[in-house]
């Protein structure tokens, strides 16, 4: 099998693969400057990784593991599936140390693997809920996430063994994956066909055997793919069912995206690691399918997933409602983990517009701007109740957020036989070594996502393609590209513009994409957001927030069609952030509702509206970082500005 040359990419290296197009640039080839991810990527390492490893501890979840060598005296505390917060920390803290080395950081990572190491059993199991008093209970719930925290283990060890070049966690790993392997299989080798009601695994174990060169762990995660539609996972269906467990069909048959989001996600991104492996065409298919579902019926427009609060779940197509919104910021990191394998074994520019979209909206809005609070769910609509928390019993999300912000270098560029790819725009620095072992060094200079103006300074000589993602939102008729201060022609490959030349050094490429504030409506199935319509310019998407809207309803604003919109710096609001403004009106009830909730429709039932008042909108990710109060995605839509 094919793996990495790499000893630090980032850890979904899925072009390592024979059936992808595109390798990723390693996480610590990449530096992250401008004036939007930097001070995001500074919060992760000074403030949320030391916040969280302090709260693994006081929640119990290291306890739990040194209770297993005799550590700690007490019962297992919190959730069966805790171990997997701790894993989920020491990937982000190790992908933390790929780029930025920092002792104190590197201190608490090697006290966690000493930890985890010694809490592993004899046989090679290791799972702090079933190690002592539970230990007869193995295996026997598909729903209590074993195999979901030995994924979570196993993409750790990846991490750490890129990062630091030690061992010490990567041999906890396959350990434990040997005993995996050793028990679960085809029955004519002796071994239990089953698997866990959380997909997880399946990507870790791609991932594992990638790095280790062990082909047995592919097959493994394989299998655990195959046995999935054929009703093996016992009572664990409980009140959710089957889809909840994406149990209810083989994967190869899936037509339709069901179930509990970040499941199901997770799973795609194993499916698509194993194509990437096999080049299985049904399973393309079937991705090809699930992703067209997703993205054409049952996808906020903030890229968020999973509309149902019941089972965590997606809805029934168009069911999206906005203050019910469910939208996990899990399920929008797993979109992303699915379209970042889809961009590499495809190289199309759609897959890395989800991802953009997702991560500034439907992920971004999971963590304060300080770092150090959360969302679970994030809805389009508020009414000032929904405040982000410190952690939670079921703390999934916040390790989330710091694993993918610490990866985050490690998704901006691929390479080809054909080039370099650029897939997002953020001021800094890459070294990116081609298969033919020439060098280019690239720094990047932008403003982005605040405005779409790019300068790509070349470090490097000779014969070779770039290839910049021309973003889907943007005006193809509009955008420039140029090197050297000529323009280019532009021509597009996949969504990418092209531009193959003798390359020489300090030559320049500038490419401009226009962010016009773009006016977004839904399709029509989607009842809840008729006659309404969301900002957004760029990659990102705006609300309406109360406290920048003093005196205003927000239920009952209306922005007419002729109405400006303005995008206007505001360097002390929110950090710094890009705003929008513009004339609305408010349209508020006639005096003759009042004391009714119903009544026979007028002959002339327009309702009186005021105004024209100013309004102002801010990006989506940055609400709920104030005082509390209602919060709008969705506006109404009128015909025109009163005056």
């Amino acid at each position: 099998m094919a793996v990495s040359t790499s000893t630090r990419a980032v850890v979904v290296d899925t072009a390592a693969s024979p059936f992808a197009r595109l390798r990723p640039v390693p996480v610590d080839g990449v530096t992250l400057t401008d004036d939007f991810w930097a001070p995001r990527m500074r919060v992760n390492r000074a403030a949320t990784l030391p916040t969280q490893y302090h709260l693994l501890w006081d929640t119990g979840r290291i306890d739990n593991l040194l209770r297993v060598v005799g550590k700690h005296d007490g019962p297992f505390q919190g959730r069966y599936f805790n171990d997997s917060d701790v894993y989920k920390w020491l990937e982000a803290a190790s992908w933390a140390l790929a780029s930025n080395p920092d002792p104190d950081l590197a201190a608490q990572v090697e006290e966690a693997v000493g930890i985890v190491e010694a809490a592993q059993q004899p046989d090679g199991y290791l799972n702090s809920y079933f190690a002592l008093d539970l230990a007869d209970k193995r295996w026997t719930d598909s729903d209590l996430h074993e195999l979901y925290c030995a994924g979570h283990l196993f993409q750790a060890a990846v991490a750490h063994h890129r990062a630091t070049g030690s061992r010490r966690l990567l041999d906890v790993a396959t350990r434990f994956a040997d005993y995996i392997d050793a028990t679960f299989g085809p029955a004519e080798q002796g071994k239990r066909a089953w698997t866990d009601g959380h997909p997880e695994v399946e990507m870790a174990l791609v991932e594992l055997g990638r790095e280790t060169g062990e082909r047995r762990y592919i097959e493994l995660a394989q299998f655990f793919v195959d046995v999935r539609g054929h009703g093996l996972l016992g009572d664990a269906y409980g009140r959710f069912g089957r889809e909840y467990h994406q149990d209810h069909r083989p994967f190869r048959e899936l037509d339709e995206i069901v179930g509990h989001a970040v499941r199901a996600v997770y799973l795609n991104a194993g499916v698509a690691d194993l194509y990437a492996e096999t080049g299985e065409q049904a399973l393309l298919d079937a991705l090809h399918r699930l992703w067209e579902s997703m993205t054409g019926r049952k996808m906020y427009v903030s890229g968020g997933i999973g509309s149902r609060y019941h089972g965590e779940s997606f809805g029934e197509d168009y069911e999206l409602p906005n203050a019910l919104a469910y939208a996990e910021t899990c399920a929008a990191i797993g979109s992303m983990m699915w379209n970042w394998r889809m961009l590499l074994i495809e190289g199309e520019s759609r897959y890395a517009d989800l991802m953009e979209l997702a991560l500034y909206n439907g992920m971004l809005a999971g963590v304060s701007l300080d770092g150090e609070t959360y969302f679970y769910e994030n809805p389009l609509a508020d009414e000032g109740h929904h405040r982000r928390q410190v952690w939670f019993g079921t703390a999934c999300c916040p390790p989330n957020v710091a694993r993918t912000l610490a990866a985050l270098p490690g998704y901006f560029y691929s390479v080809s036989d054909d080039g370099i790819w650029i897939h997002h725009y953020a001021s800094g620095t890459a070294d990116i070594a081609l298969s033919n072992g020439r060098t280019f060094a690239l720094r990047q200079e932008t403003r982005y996502p605040w405005d779409g103006d790019i300068t790509l300074d070349v470090q490097g000589e000779g014969d070779l393609a770039l290839m910049l993602r021309v973003p889907g939102w943007a005006d193809v008729a509009k955008v420039r590209l140029a090197v050297n201060g000529e323009s280019v022609p532009l021509s597009l490959a996949g969504g990418y513009a092209v531009v193959r030349r003798d390359w020489s050094p300090a030559d320049v490429v500038r490419l401009e994409l226009p962010m016009p504030v773009q006016r977004v409506e839904a399709h029509p199935n989607v009842e809840e957001d008729t006659n309404r319509v969301a900002l957004m310019r760029g990659p990102l998407l705006y609300c309406v927030e109360q406290v920048d809207n003093p005196g205003v309803t927000l239920s009952q604003l209306t922005i007419p069609d002729d109405s400006t919109i303005t995008a206007i710096d505001r360097p002390e609001l929110l950090g710094g952030v890009v705003a929008l403004t513009g004339q609305a009106t408010v349209q508020h009830p006639d005096d003759a509702w009042t004391g009714q909730l119903y009544r026979e429709t007028p002959s002339e039932a327009a309702a009186p509206s005021t105004g024209p008042v100013t309004f102002t909108a801010i990006p989506y990710h940055t609400w709920a970082n104030r005082e509390a109060g209602p919060m709008r995605v969705w506006i109404r839509r009128g015909d025109r500005v009163m005056g």
